[in-house]
């Protein structure tokens, strides 16, 4: 049985991962701002027989990220796992100059990674091992129209957890698992009308976002001499 931290775990991609990884008999640690999601979140894993941990959590928020991570660490004398999932897309063209969206996906997508990081390394360095997951995104790999600030995030992401990777001991394994397009929430942020209808026709073949729990669990299943560095998941119709 691992511990497993998770961020942004009331939706999407966090839930379906916390609800895979607790049927697999790990603990869970869950958090996200949207209490009444993760109290709906622990139950459903209760009433399955699995492990969970609830905390309201702010990943812009360096004390709260801090919290989270000692809280666990004290209540279960280690952190074995961080699934670095938080995110928001509020997708945009450049000219519409949307700052405010451009700076919460700043502050969420690449400060709370980075909060989560400095929160963590120092269990798993006096532990003498841990796993780093960053959920990024295929936007780390490309750039399309009204996701140039969303993509420079998720490269970010990406160059952040890949120089982690490079930077720390190898007993502390890092991977980064890369989405396609998934049936989440993400999309509910976007404000501006051509970037909501283009997401639509784009959003057109989803995966399930158990798909990229699987993912997950894969990574975290093999052994400590085998590191995924990274894994890319999409819609076999995404080209």
């Amino acid at each position: 049985m691992k511990i497993v931290l998770i961020t942004g775990a009331s939706s999407g991609i966090g839930r379906a991962t916390a609800l895979r990884l607790a049927s697999e008999g790990h603990h869970v640690v869950v958090g996200a701002r949207r209490e009444d999601r993760l109290a709906e979140l622990a139950d459903k894993i209760r009433a399955d027989g699995g492990s969970v941990d609830v905390c309201r959590l702010d990943v812009t928020d360096r004390a709260d990220v801090a919290a989270f991570v000692d809280g666990a660490a004290d209540r279960h004398g280690r952190v074995d796992v961080l699934v670095g999932n938080a995110g928001v897309m509020p997708l945009s063209r450049l000219d519409s100059l949307l700052v405010d969206e451009w700076d919460r996906m700043i502050d969420v997508n690449v400060r709370g990674l980075l909060h989560g990081i400095a929160a963590t390394l120092p269990h798993f360095q006096r532990a003498g091992g841990g796993h780093f997951v960053t959920v990024a995104s295929i936007a780390a790999h490309g750039v399309v129209p009204t996701a140039a600030v969303y993509c420079a995030t998720k490269y970010a992401a990406w160059a952040v957890t890949e120089g982690l990777r490079q930077e720390v001991d190898p007993s502390i394994r890092v991977t980064t698992i890369s989405p396609g397009v998934v049936t989440s929430e993400l999309a509910d942020t976007i404000t501006e009308a051509g970037a909501q209808e283009m997401m639509r026709a784009y959003r057109a073949a989803a995966i399930p976002p158990e798909a990229i729990g699987e993912a997950i669990s894969y990574a975290l299943a093999q052994p400590s001499t085998v590191d995924i560095n990274e894994i890319v998941v999409r819609p076999t119709r995404q080209r």
